[in-house]
């Protein structure tokens, strides 16, 4: 086992405090957006021993990864666990498939886009499914609403925004439509002005505040949107998409192609290790909406919302429908005494809670709230005893 240090990602969005808490830091005054426990080479963990997590795995992919994880994902960890603490909406993006990042990263490489380019899309040629579990209340939104949803939002609005949005869903109630409403509020040519936007956010404020909205998730994200970025589209953009509250133990699962943002709130997210964000609004980072577009699903649906399964009293898994990660969240108790940890082949544990003693045939290692590790393969089983929680992500 070996101790992990997270990379620290400073976004401007991030809570200067939550992630701090959490790992038993001071506060600094700075954002703390995320914490990264991985080796991608955006952000690579320290090892406690020296180096970086990708180093460790490069020196010995066989030992630490294991003949499966090569097989299937390549010498590389093929998941990133993370921090994730917004306390300023996060920009409306989308993560490209395995197919359209491959395309992308090469054709910006034969464009001659440095990697640490601003305005480069594609960091890694990886897709980047993910999924958040929360810690504490967490908001966000995901994935189109239906037309006819979108449309009950809109009902009472007379802006000529919310106007125009409402006449197309209801002449094209199907994905098409959604598409073009979609297109049109942020693509350049045919994005709504900062005033229109700014009109359309006073009549959502003032029946928010009146109490007679027909979603007030939906109004209540609008106000916030419009607070950290007024008169950007993508606030517009918003109203299609689902709201999303998530209390502490639940999880959303967000695929490629899914538009989201996420709001405000702290969680552990695991995703497949890469780093491409296309991005719409709400954001001073890069946006290309053309290409953004392009990796867009516009299929309406309610957002996947993994319910655990509880492999023993103590363990619940959130699985995925993906090949590169799942997550455990193991809870244990002094009377427990030592209690398998379920999983294979490399994982990485934090500790969310408490202190744990992780117990290998190799090692054995103390965790208290804010510490992680590394487990390779070559360690193979593993148990846990103390009085805490553990998150543990890994591959299926």
């Amino acid at each position: 086992m070996r101790r992990l240090e997270p990379a620290r990602q400073r976004y401007a969005w991030g809570s200067t405090s939550s992630i701090p808490a959490l790992l038993g830091r001071d506060d600094d005054g700075e954002p703390w957006a995320e914490a990264w426990y991985g080796s991608h080479p955006a952000g690579p963990a320290q090892v406690a021993e020296g180096g970086v997590l990708s180093e460790l795995i490069d020196a010995e992919p066989e030992r630490l990864l294991g003949e499966d994880i090569i097989w299937r994902f390549g010498r590389r960890l093929p998941f990133l666990l993370k921090l994730i603490a917004p306390e300023q909406p996060l920009s409306l993006q989308v993560h490209p498939s395995q197919a359209q990042a491959a395309e992308g990263y090469a054709l910006e490489d034969e464009a001659g886009i440095a990697l640490d380019h601003p305005c480069r899309n594609y960091k890694d040629t990886n897709h980047k499914p993910e999924m958040v579990l929360a810690l504490t209340r967490f908001q966000a939104v995901a994935g189109f609403r239906a037309p006819r949803r979108a449309v009950e939002v809109l009902a009472g609005l007379d802006s000529p925004l919310a106007r125009r949005m409402r006449r197309t869903l209801r002449l094209n109630p199907t994905r098409y439509g959604i598409r073009q409403v979609f297109s049109d509020v942020v693509s350049a040519a045919t994005r709504p002005s900062p005033q229109e936007i700014d009109a359309l956010v006073t009549e959502i404020a003032a029946r928010f505040e009146a109490g007679t909205s027909p979603s007030l998730r939906v109004d209540s994200n609008v106000v916030k949107m419009a607070g950290t970025f007024p008169g950007d589209p993508g606030i517009a953009a918003a109203l299609l998409l689902n709201p999303v509250t998530l209390q502490p133990g639940e999880a959303l699962f967000v695929p490629a192609g899914s538009v989201h943002a996420y709001i405000s709130g702290l969680g552990v997210e695991v995703m497949a290790s890469s780093d491409n964000v296309l991005r719409a609004g709400l954001s001073a980072k890069h946006i290309d909406v053309p290409e953004m577009l392009a990796c867009v699903d516009y299929v309406a649906a309610p957002p996947v919302r993994p319910a655990p399964e509880y492999l023993s009293r103590a363990t619940r898994a959130y699985y995925a429908p993906v090949d590169d990660f799942e997550l455990m969240v193991t809870a244990v108790v002094a009377a427990d005494g030592r209690l398998p940890v379920p999983g294979r082949g490399p994982r990485i544990l934090l500790a969310v809670e408490g202190a744990v003693t992780l117990v290998t045939q190799a090692d054995t290692q103390t965790l208290a709230q804010g510490e992680a590790v590394f487990v390779g393969a070559d360690e193979r089983s593993l148990s846990v005893e103390g009085e805490g929680t553990l998150v543990q992500a890994d591959v299926p």
